[in-house]
């Protein structure tokens, strides 16, 4: 830790210690660069740990435990109704946080990577003033930011209450609201929206577009719309909130579009409408560091911005904003610094939903390869045709593959079912390797499982 006040060298600063910070500071240290990571929070980890990724799918893993008990009545098995115990549950959410966050302190000391607890802003190319931290100022030869992005705030729209929560202040869980509208009908919005409905609260979505998880292939969609429309109270598309007001009791709001929602007032309210960079507050014009209309900070294929000193990663760059691409975007520009021949150029970045189906995808999705014009087979099978789906009462999903027509080689892969994410990277693996549909159906899964499907689906190339 730096001395309260002072002025910190180092030769590589590293803004922000999330997924893609923090992996890029470990690598470039065990790589022998002197490294120092400045993070607002007193704990490495980012959005992704304590306000993100981690919680939310830890409610996600106890949501799935009551839905199992109630599936099992169907094969034999009743288990009385859960009690909650909202306190015991936000503390083995901390539990969790908190491990993976000791993880990280020691990993950070291990290879001896300098921590500064504060905010940063540029002061210039070459140094930044920091706010309530360690030091005021840190001096450097290079320098990576990988700030992250933040929830977007419906301007003109969303009003200051405990009433209205964003997906940090979701995560909290103060309590279990009888009536949820979730403003958003991303990934985001559906896995919190499932959450809130799995513990007692019943939910409302509102989505402007014509259909939810907009840029996800239809048919994934449609075994998780199904069972949505068990677990919320109403899907409402091609509708928007209008404006919102916090009356005795709740949040009342206005809308305009096809289905507003039967109610007018809702007990808490979640705006879920997408995240933006958090870049805005760097200072980037005091380092000759450019940004687009939207705040993504502009980069070169080795993610150097404007300033030749400074690169970027992550969130802060662009889509897609998921946490594994900015960690491997963290090793790759660890090793390019150290000298190393390294460059970011996969084939296929998964993506995951963790609603209940999950979906998930890698490669080119269906709509994106009629978009390009390419000359592709699709071959999917439904999830009912697996034994090991039949056996666990779980036969909502799909599995999809998209071949090029000519060379049969994979370039993309869907599925829906349980713990699909799971399963997504051996397509991405496959999409990495160049396999073709043969390498795939040739690999021997095992039997039975929910993966075989994958070698199965494969084969239907040779029917």
């Amino acid at each position: 830790m730096a001395e309260s006040g002072s002025t910190h060298e180092t030769d590589l600063l590293i803004i922000g210690g999330g997924p893609g910070g923090y992996h890029a500071a470990f690598r470039a240290a065990s790589n022998g660069i002197q490294t120092t990571v400045v993070e607002s929070m007193p704990s490495l980890g980012g959005v992704c740990l304590h306000r993100g990724c981690i919680p939310s799918k830890t409610y996600l893993s106890l949501v799935e435990t009551i839905h199992a008990a109630k599936r099992s009545k169907a094969m034999g098995i009743e288990f009385a109704p859960p009690k909650l115990d909202i306190e015991a549950i936000r503390g083995w959410k901390q539990e969790v946080i908190s491990k993976l966050a000791g993880g990280l302190d020691s990993l950070a000391k291990k290879h001896r990577v300098t921590r500064i607890t504060g905010t940063a802003k540029f002061a210039n190319a070459t140094s930044v003033a920091v706010e309530g931290g360690d030091a005021s100022r840190i001096e450097f030869k290079r320098a990576v930011i990988a700030t992250g992005s933040k929830s977007i705030v419906l301007r003109g729209i969303q009003i200051e209450s405990p009433r209205v929560l964003t997906s940090r202040t979701a995560l909290d869980l103060a309590d279990i609201p009888g009536t949820l509208l979730v403003i958003g009908g991303g990934y985001i919005g559906l896995e919190l929206g499932q959450v809130y409905a799995g513990l007692g609260s019943k939910v409302t979505v509102v989505e402007m577009l014509p259909g939810i998880l907009p840029g996800a292939d239809r048919d994934l969609v449609r075994p998780l719309a199904r069972r949505l429309e068990e677990d919320f109270e109403e899907i409402c598309l091609e509708t928007q909130v209008t404006g919102m007001k916090e009356v005795d009791g709740g949040i009342e709001l206005t809308f305009e579009g096809k289905k507003p929602p039967q109610s007018s007032t809702f007990d808490k309210v979640l705006v879920s409408v997408g995240r933006v960079p958090n870049s805005r507050e760097l200072d980037l014009d005091k380092a000759g560091i450019e940004a687009d209309e939207r705040g993504f900070i502009k980069v070169d294929s080795q993610f150097r911005t404007a300033a030749p000193n400074i690169y970027a990663i992550g969130d802060v760059i662009g889509n897609p904003m998921l946490a594994h691409k900015a960690l491997h975007e963290g090793n790759v520009i660890a090793d390019s610094l150290a000298g190393k021949d390294a460059a970011f150029e996969p084939r296929a970045i998964p993506a995951v939903v963790f609603t209940d189906p999950e979906i998930a995808w890698a490669g080119l999705t269906q709509i994106e390869a009629k978009e390009q014009g390419l000359d592709f087979v699709v071959k999917k099978m439904p999830l009912g045709a697996s034994g090991r789906a039949v056996a666990l009462g779980r036969t909502d999903g799909v599995m999809k593959m998209i071949f090029d027509k000519s060379t049969q080689r994979l370039i993309g892969m869907g599925l829906t079912g349980p713990h699909v994410g799971e399963m997504i990277a051996e397509g991405a693996l496959a999409m990495e390797m160049g396999a073709v549909a043969h390498d795939i159906a040739s690999t021997v899964h095992p039997h039975p499982t929910l993966s075989e499907m994958i070698g199965e689906v494969a084969a239907m190339m040779d029917e």
